[in-house]
């Protein structure tokens, strides 16, 4: 013990616990038993009291901080108490287990079987939730090309897709006295194959289409002057569109002098006063361009059978009033999917790129299949001429989604 240790005085015992204790001895001394336990008695369960410990060193102020852990950690164990189960043949006592801990006793709930059985019978038939695809970024690649306009490419196709809902086309055939569905298809096919042998651009052509129906939709057109609407409009689209438009002369030629230069003129000024010189508008083509991006992967191949899609839905009159520019040009990159066996056919990417489901785009779709099985037998043979090159990887030859034309040709015969 140190110096500056102080020593507690030790508590003495009580003379009336002293005396109880002492009678209670004599107690026990006078009940003595001469024969001990012989297995005949019920057993009980004795407790004995704790002993006092007994103290032999000075109790310092360091010595009874320890005693008191020391008696803390015992009052915090939990005293397990055998009880007895059974009694053996041979007279021995089979005691209990020790009871096991909250903690230990606390089972987790089992699965019932009706779950079980239900969660093996989605697994069996591919039902299980499966994660999405994420949405892949397209633009990444050229984030460095000034002229993919990365930081604003999102916001033109929201234009886009605003600008043709308000500038949709009504159906105006029922408004034109000397013209029908099938003359229009007539001259589109023919206008087509003019785009092919001046190799133009392809957004001259989108850009001819739409122009002339725009201008059918507003004025009342002869039938004499319906292919002259149709050469006017291509001249206004290539100086639009082309760095080295085709001359007046050489629309002349190429329409067997149909008409004359002042005529071809005139018509040129009539429908720029009449569409209010409005010519930037979202064709199928700036949608054909960013939706057969999204289709990854995207190869010359698919973009050929887009293309021919489309150019078959444009002949048609009542495609382009069934469907808007972003709906057309949608399903198209949907039926090419289906034709070169692309899985899975409709992605998130394309979802998200083009605002359309799967289902809204089906029958669409199934139209342009159709067109495509039947495009070697038709009259109009411009598409099919232009999409049987080799330089346009022969796609025309494809034989068509059998999904598709499967689909279309139950619902002919129902």
């Amino acid at each position: 013990m140190t110096s500056n240790e102080s020593v507690l005085p030790i508590p003495q015992p009580n003379r009336a616990d002293v005396k109880q204790i002492n009678v209670g001895q004599k107690e026990r001394r006078n009940n003595r038993r001469v024969l001990g336990n012989i297995s005949n008695l019920a057993p009980t369960v004795v407790v004995e009291a704790a002993k006092a410990t007994q103290i032999t060193r000075p109790i310092t102020r360091n010595y009874h901080a320890q005693l008191v852990a020391n008696a803390q950690g015992a009052a915090d164990k939990n005293v397990k108490i055998q009880k007895p189960q059974s009694e053996t043949n041979n007279g021995e006592v089979a005691l209990k287990k020790q009871e096991e801990s909250p903690k230990r006793r606390a089972k987790k709930p089992s699965k019932s079987l009706t779950s079980v059985l239900s969660a093996r019978s989605k697994v069996a038939c591919g039902i299980t939730l499966k994660p999405k695809d994420p949405v892949v970024n397209i633009d990444e690649s050229d984030i460095n090309n000034e002229l993919a306009e990365v930081e604003y490419v999102e916001d033109i196709y929201k234009f886009y897709k605003l600008s043709e809902t308000e500038g949709g086309l009504q159906d105006y055939m029922n408004s034109q006295p000397e013209l029908n569905a099938k003359m229009r298809g007539i001259l589109i096919d023919w206008l087509i194959e003019v785009h092919r042998k001046f190799n133009m651009m392809p957004e001259s052509l989108y850009l001819t289409i739409n122009i002339v129906d725009r201008y059918l939709s507003m004025r009342k057109v002869p039938r004499r002057e319906f292919q002259l609407v149709g050469i006017s409009a291509m001249l206004i689209a290539c100086k639009y569109e082309e760095i080295w438009p085709p001359e007046v002369n050489d629309l002349i030629a190429i329409s067997d002098n149909a008409y004359s230069r002042e005529q071809i003129l005139v018509m040129e000024k009539a429908i720029l006063g009449q569409l209010g010189w409005y010519l930037t508008v979202p064709t199928p083509y700036v949608f054909l361009v960013r939706y057969t991006k999204a289709s990854i992967p995207s190869d010359d191949e698919m973009e050929n059978m887009v293309f021919f899609l489309t150019d078959l839905g444009l002949i048609h009159y009542s495609v382009i009033i069934a469907n808007n520019p972003s709906k057309l040009a949608a399903a198209a990159v949907y039926a090419a999917r289906c034709t070169l066996n692309k899985t899975p056919v409709w992605t998130e990417t394309l979802k998200h790129h083009t605002g359309y489901n799967e289902d809204e785009l089906r029958d669409c779709a199934k139209i342009l299949v159709s067109f495509h099985a039947s495009a070697n037998e038709t009259k109009l043979k411009a598409v099919y001429r232009k999409y049987v090159n080799p330089e346009k990887g022969a796609v025309a030859l494809f034989p068509p989604a059998r999904s598709l034309l499967a689909e279309v040709v139950a619902g002919e015969s129902s």
